[in-house]
């Protein structure tokens, strides 16, 4: 029984080893699957801030919902390197839903074109308030708590080098702080790491023209950091 099972081995081991004489030396190696694109689900900054407008579309949070006629989200570049943000909208944006199209927006137009050499389209502008106060008022503390997270989400998806804070309302409501603009403008502040400058209001220009002077250093300074 053996010397037959014996037999049988090194017939096997001869079969093996002439099968592997004539097999032919082929490398096989598993077809990677075609990779998939991932999908993030991210939107592009544009996208993201016309779906928070669309948030506020119908927004009652506060009285002024039910004054206004035209919500005044903000206007500009997503990807801006510049955000101007000021108090609220006047009667102009109002009607146009636009903000700072009135006299104190062509003001500030001429700033940026004239002055920093840019056009409205390659800056941002917005307010702290989206929609107008009756008959110009200043905006109130509950208008402001109200509206501000909307300001704040623009702002996170903008995520500008420099915002330019028009006028105290919009400085104080950014910086946190009472003290007057004309303590707080000529310097930079931080909010929430981006570079902030604060200064006057274009409307408060219109009545006090010899304020031009400080604001345009202001600009200059922006421009400097801004490296424009």
């Amino acid at each position: 029984m053996q010397t037959e099972l014996l037999k049988a081995v090194k017939a096997l081991k001869g079969h093996v080893v002439n099968k592997d004489s004539l097999s032919v030396g082929i490398e096989w190696k598993k077809t990677p699957a075609a990779v998939k694109p991932v999908k993030t689900g991210f939107k592009t900054k544009e996208e993201q801030l016309k779906k928070v407008c669309q948030e506020m579309a119908g927004c009652q949070l506060c009285p002024l919902g039910k004054t206004r006629k035209n919500l005044v989200f903000g206007v500009g570049n997503s990807e801006a390197r510049i955000v101007f943000v000021g108090e609220a909208p006047g009667a102009d944006e109002d009607e146009q839903g636009l903000p700072f199209v009135g006299r104190a927006g062509q003001l500030l137009t001429d700033i940026i074109v004239k002055g920093m050499k840019l056009e409205r389209k390659d800056v941002y502008i917005c307010n702290i308030l989206k929609c107008r106060p009756p008959n110009n008022r200043n905006p109130l503390p509950e208008e402001i708590n109200q509206c501000e997270p909307f300001l704040k989400k623009q702002l996170q998806i903008i995520s500008p080098e420099i915002i330019c804070a028009l006028g105290t309302f919009a400085a104080r409501t950014l910086l946190k702080t009472d003290i007057p603009i004309s303590a707080l403008r000529g310097r930079f502040h931080s909010y929430e790491g981006i570079k902030l400058m604060p200064t006057y209001h274009p409307a408060y220009l219109l009545r006090n023209p010899s304020a031009k002077k400080q604001v345009w250093e202001d600009v200059q300074m922006i421009m400097k950091e801004a490296k424009l």
